[in-house]
């Protein structure tokens, strides 16, 4: 059972009674173990509390004046009945529990009770809820589902795990920073598997959640909030409570959401959209970023104040061109996940193979690197074979008489006259060229400052 005397739940409950002393009762003993708890003496009060706040459970007297407990849980319609329901009442019968229970009840006490009837049949209501959540993110958890394991015995590696480490621990917010595909999401799992919290783990990409939608994924949102809102829904927040929310691309989201943000941080409470009234919550907050925010703060995209508040502690997570003795232990690491994922044979790759992806600068990162692997795996071709098969057509290969590339050419060197080509063939359309090429206009910035050429 759920120890409610020290789970801090970030619950809510509504109690629903036309008897003072019933709700003062009711209020004070569930104060004690949840951060909002209202009452009200009729369905009509009950109504305009829920128009401005979330109830996560309603404790409700079937006898009410004008219509009564069950008549007004049955008019509510189907996104709104995720509140759990506990009945009371002084004059059951069999008739009036079916009912009641078909009503979509989660438990039935008779008055007079003694509160630890009631408080049992909160704490099974709660447990109840809980595990719904835990269902939920553990759908979430294996739709994205993917290793939890920082791979890499270079100097830096090595010295960014002893950050980790010490980090963990600690409530404090912590900024992550890298370029896409360095592993970004698996340093935020890590510093919440090192640390002391219970709960769970939330992943959030903020990059891809609509923004006009962003504040409801995250704070959730009250029936009639907006266009479209038809029920109460709580937010990843609310399901993060007790651990760690992980904002990835924070530099992508909107400023006015950013204020909300900024509120969270200082406040430590949500308020669901439509919601006069703010939840507390227990999370950690770890944001992570491919963009310069300071440059990004500069530009007036990003809150000031937002950003110091953030980065309270900073990972800076080195790219896989700065660790090139990491590339053996990542390939030999995918090769044996793909291969049981994929169901093919475990492959054995050369010296050769391994050379020629250690030469490489991995402009994409560990998510390039794994994906060449997966393509090798699929393929059945080895990576240096790979690779020289992807070539482009340029020069005569000495002493062949056919296109390619001289083998002697340097691998830099072979992608800077590949970057150029394809670069000239969009006409110079350095955006057009970098969806081709599979990476970033950044990147491709930056690989024209390496070589010193100007745009």
């Amino acid at each position: 059972m759920v120890d409610l005397t020290t789970a801090n739940t970030a619950m809510s409950v509504l109690v629903v009674d036309d008897e003072s002393g019933m709700r003062s009762f009711l209020k004070k003993a569930l104060s004690r173990n949840f951060s909002l708890v209202e009452t009200a003496g009729s369905v009509e009060e009950a109504e305009l509390l829920r128009s401005r706040c979330h109830f996560d459970l309603l404790i409700v007297d079937i006898s009410l004046p004008g219509r009564n407990g069950i008549e007004w849980h049955e008019a509510l319609n189907e996104d709104s009945r995720r509140s759990d329901v506990i009945f009371m009442t002084g004059f059951a019968d069999m008739d009036t529990a079916i009912r009641a229970l078909r009503a979509g009840a989660s438990d039935f006490i008779l008055k007079p009770f003694r509160l630890e009837q009631m408080m049992q049949a909160v704490e099974r209501c709660i447990e109840r809820r809980l595990l719904r959540r835990e269902n939920l993110l553990l759908r979430r958890e294996v739709a994205h589902s993917h290793p939890h394991t920082l791979i890499g015995k270079s100097a830096n590696m090595v010295e960014m795990k002893e950050v980790i480490r010490r980090v963990a621990p600690t409530n404090s917010v912590v900024l992550i920073e890298g370029e896409s595909g360095t592993g970004k999401e698996l340093v935020a799992r890590s510093l919440h598997q090192l640390s002391n919290r219970s709960g769970p783990f939330v992943p959030v990409n903020c990059g891809a959640i609509a923004p006009d939608l962003l504040e409801s994924e995250l704070f959730g949102h009250l029936s009639g909030a907006f266009t479209g809102a038809r029920g109460n829904r709580e937010g990843l927040f609310s399901f993060a409570n007790g651990g760690t929310i992980f904002l990835d691309e924070i530099g992508e989201m909107p400023l006015q959401m950013q204020t909300a943000l900024l509120r969270v941080l200082e406040q430590r409470a949500i308020r669901p959209v439509g919601s006069e009234k703010e939840i507390p919550v227990d999370v950690r907050i770890v944001a992570a970023t491919n963009r310069e925010l300071l440059a990004e703060v500069e530009a007036g995209r990003f809150r000031r104040d937002l950003y110091y508040r953030l980065n309270v502690l900073n990972i800076v997570i080195p790219s896989l061109r700065e660790r090139p003795d990491d590339v053996v232990d990542l390939v030999h690491h995918f090769t044996r996940q793909l291969a049981t994922e994929l169901g093919v044979r475990e492959v054995a790759w050369s010296h050769e193979d391994l050379q020629v992806l250690q030469r490489y600068d991995w402009p994409g990162n560990i998510r390039e690197l794994r994906n060449m692997v997966e393509r090798c795996l699929l393929l059945g071709k080895p990576p240096a074979d790979y690779w020289r098969s992807q070539l482009p057509v340029e020069a005569e290969v000495e002493g062949h008489g056919e296109p390619g590339y001289p083998v002697t050419m340097a691998l830099k060197e072979v992608e800077k006259l590949h970057v150029l080509k394809v670069i000239d063939e969009h006409g110079g359309n350095k955006s057009a060229a970098a969806r081709v090429l599979g990476v970033s206009r950044k990147t491709l910035d930056r690989k024209f400052k390496e070589w010193g050429l100007n745009d």
